[in-house]
């Protein structure tokens, strides 16, 4: 039973892989038939004999046996996985853009009904040469199939360029490319429309309608009538498949509902039933919850990205589009992306990724991602900033806080601490981010000790620039909290938060309580393999916490016994 559930959930991965290239490979081959299209009706601004020399050329290609197979065939693959994916979708909210391309995409088909079929069923069916003079002639015979061109052309660039941008937005270089895209974007659909314009009104077709007429009225008559017979059959047959999937999709819904839901519970607060086989991007939608999702839920963005706090072992197992997303940005084992996980029993969430989120999220690991992990947090504040201020011109003060935190950089360096984030007139160090926490309790009370020598050394060098020696305090902590890389996205760091790392921010402060340089909770003491003296401990509340917290106050770590038979790093 287990080998055959593994077989279905491997068929419908490799499905939805092969859905994806589908769908871009037969949108690249339209894009490379409207493009010169369009370029080909901007000749016609020069002349008509312009536009029939490139007309020549790209007849070669698209009037070829394989032209043809390649170019109806996109046309037909890229409506059938549109129908396939408005079926597919549990609910019919969406983003603008996503709602913009989707209404777009359905209305060439009206659009282009007549102009397509005419014309590639005349050259077929007939010995009429399709050239300019006929398809201008045509397009012009009633202003009704004039706007309907104009209009198609608007439509079928719109679609395509909201297809291309959303596409192209979640790769690196795009922002590289985009103004020139620009240019490209809003100067074409203008310059085609212009050709045609022109060619329309040139003098040579003021006879179109006369022209039409007689052709009508050729030996051809009645395969013309079968050709323009076509059009209705289209149209219909098109609203036909586009009620069909509807009503299929409401039937799959209500299906959906009377056979399990879900719970979803959202970081939010949010409670949600969801019927199983619903995505948890799609169900957050349904529920109106924004949520970001640059590319729309194709998995090539990952900005719908979420970590789940609880029912991660069962969810089914991460299909391949989704692993080869999540690797592109090293994500945590607990972070799954929304638009591909689709739970079957209950689950809980956190977006990791703000709901207005741009693009460069897509390819940066930014907002907040992370797992927890036992770790030592040391904060570090500079006494009496503001007072160095006061008496001083900036540049000077500049000067000296530079060579402070120059200082404090080559202690963390030299005992394997990371700097994770700035505080104005101190930082935030953590420790035991690689290796044994055992290792990490030692190696944060080394770095307490290199700061305060690298700190005396940095007074007697400025010895001359200051009223009075710089001084430090230290607070220590260690224990779980949730370490990642978090922030805005275009500048993501690698820090922590949790209860632990804000007990360490109030043991410094406790600092100037006990007029001391260090403060470390006892239990930092023992996870580093030492013995703290009960006569140097103190019960000291912390602000926010309930309970007291055992302390050592020490102006040096060589207070704590046993210190010196560590493996204190040198100095480098």
């Amino acid at each position: 039973m287990k080998n055959k559930r593994s077989i279905r959930k491997n068929y419908i991965a490799n499905l939805a892989h092969w859905e994806r290239r589908l769908r871009l490979g037969s949108g690249l081959i339209l894009v490379a038939f409207v493009v010169p299209h369009l370029t080909n009706h901007a000749l016609g601004i020069f002349s008509f004999e312009a536009m029939e020399a490139l007309r020549d050329w790209l007849a070669l290609v698209w009037r070829s046996t394989a032209g043809t197979v390649f170019l109806y065939g996109a046309m037909v693959s890229h409506f059938a996985l549109a129908l396939y994916s408005l079926f597919r979708r549990t609910t019919l909210r969406m983003s603008a853009w996503e709602a913009a391309q989707l209404i777009l995409g359905l209305a060439i088909i009206p659009l282009l009904a007549f102009h397509a079929i005419f014309n590639r069923m005349v050259w077929e069916l007939t010995t009429t040469e399709v050239d300019y003079q006929l398809v201008i002639a045509t397009i012009w015979y009633k202003d009704f199939e004039t706007w309907r061109i104009i209009l198609l052309v608007l439509v079928v660039w719109a679609h395509l360029v909201i297809g291309l941008h959303f596409w192209g937005r979640v790769k690196a270089h795009y922002p590289t490319f985009l103004p020139f895209l620009y240019a490209i974007a809003v100067l074409l659909p203008v310059l085609a429309l212009l050709g045609f314009i022109r060619s329309g009104l040139n003098q040579p077709y003021s006879g179109g309608e006369k022209y039409v007429d007689r052709m009508l009225n050729s030996p051809f008559n009645h395969k013309l009538q079968f050709i323009q017979s076509l059009e209705p059959i289209t149209l219909w047959t098109f609203l036909g498949l586009l009620v069909g999937v509807l009503l299929a999709r409401e039937v799959n819904r209500i299906y959906a509902m009377r056979h399990g839901v879900f719970r979803l519970q959202h970081a939010g607060g949010n409670s949600i039933s969801v019927p199983v086989g619903r995505s948890i991007l799609e169900a957050v939608r349904a529920a109106g919850i924004p949520h970001a999702s640059v590319c729309g839920g194709r998995a090539r963005c990952t900005t719908c990205r979420v970590r789940i706090s609880w029912g991660l072992d069962r969810l089914p197992p991460s299909g391949q589009l989704e692993v080869a997303a999540l690797k592109r940005i090293n994500a945590q084992p607990n972070v799954r992306l929304a638009c591909q996980t689709r739970p079957q029993s209950d689950v809980t969430i956190t977006p990791l990724v703000p709901a207005n989120t741009s693009p460069e999220a897509a390819y940066k690991a930014g907002g907040l991602s992370g797992s927890e992990q036992k770790i030592v947090a040391m904060f570090v504040d500079l006494r009496g900033s503001t007072a160095l201020g006061q008496s001083r011109m900036p540049y000077d003060v500049i000067f000296i806080l530079n060579q402070f935190f120059a200082e404090l950089a080559k202690a963390l360096s030299a005992t394997r601490g990371h700097y994770a984030h700035f505080t104005g007139d101190g930082l935030l160090a953590l420790y035991g981010l690689e290796g044994e926490f055992q290792q990490g309790c030692r190696d944060v009370l080394a770095g307490a000790a290199e700061m305060l020598d690298r700190l005396e050394l940095l007074n007697k060098r400025l010895n001359h620039e200051l009223d009075e020696p710089l001084r430090i305090g230290i607070g220590i902590h260690s224990g779980e909290a949730i370490v990642g890389t978090m922030g805005p996205p275009k500048a993501p760091t690698l820090s922590a938060i949790g209860d632990n790392i804000n007990i360490a921010a109030r043991l410094e402060a406790k600092t100037k309580v006990f007029k001391c340089n260090i403060i470390v909770s006892s239990d930092t003491v023992r996870h580093a393999g030492l013995i703290p003296d009960p006569t140097m401990e103190h019960k000291v509340a912390v602000r926010g916490r309930k309970g007291e917290i055992t302390v050592l106050a020490l102006d040096s770590v060589n207070d704590i016994p046993g210190f010196h038979q560590l493996n204190r790093l040198k100095i480098v």
